[in-house]
């Protein structure tokens, strides 16, 4: 074939790949590329929906679990009551032995203690209020608090105090409150 016939053959070749080439980046520019980002979009909604059924079915998990724990949680609040916490009949005299037992063993005078029962609570429990009173070194005083502190009974301190008393010793003042069944 002569050069001359070739030349249109070539050419229209070469304007058939360049429209071919054109017309694949007009279908990557306008259908892919939007098509893609779709895709993606979709996928990160899916991964974040997927993310949170997960959250949501440990949630679920958790409160079933905290819902079976209900009653034991009744039971033992009960058990409390029952066990923990004295009766009216013997808060007083109780409140009073456990006050001189951690008195006498810190070391600490004891100088007053005052009892306010409170008859106004609508719960399960009443508060018997406290305020002590107590004399010595800072390590008694703290050792005292402590003491009640880690005592079996259900006791809230409310408030404290610490301040150098009328005979130059250390004076530890505490307001608690003692929970008791009515």
């Amino acid at each position: 074939m002569p050069k001359n016939r070739r030349q249109p053959v070539i050419r229209a070749f070469e304007i058939a790949g360049a429209s071919l080439l054109l017309l694949d980046l007009v279908l990557y520019f306008a259908m892919f590329r939007p098509t893609q980002a779709m895709v993606s979009s979709e996928q990160k909604q899916y991964a974040a929906l997927r993310r949170h059924i997960l959250e949501e079915e440990a949630r679920i998990e958790h409160l079933n679990k905290f819902r079976a724990s209900l009653p034991e949680a009744g039971e033992r609040l009960a058990l409390l009551e029952q066990d923990r916490t004295p009766p009216r009949r013997q808060a007083f005299s109780q409140a009073k032995a456990l006050v001189q037992h951690a008195a006498g063993q810190s070391g600490a005078q004891l100088v007053s203690v005052a009892y306010k029962l409170d008859n106004n609570t609508s719960g399960p429990l009443q508060g018997l209020g406290l305020a002590i009173n107590v004399e010595g070194p800072f390590p008694a005083l703290m050792k005292f608090a402590h003491g009640l502190e880690t005592a079996s009974d259900l006791l809230l301190l409310q408030s404290f105090t610490l301040q150098v008393g009328d005979s130059g010793m250390l004076e530890l003042r505490l307001i608690e409150d003692l929970y008791l069944t009515p």
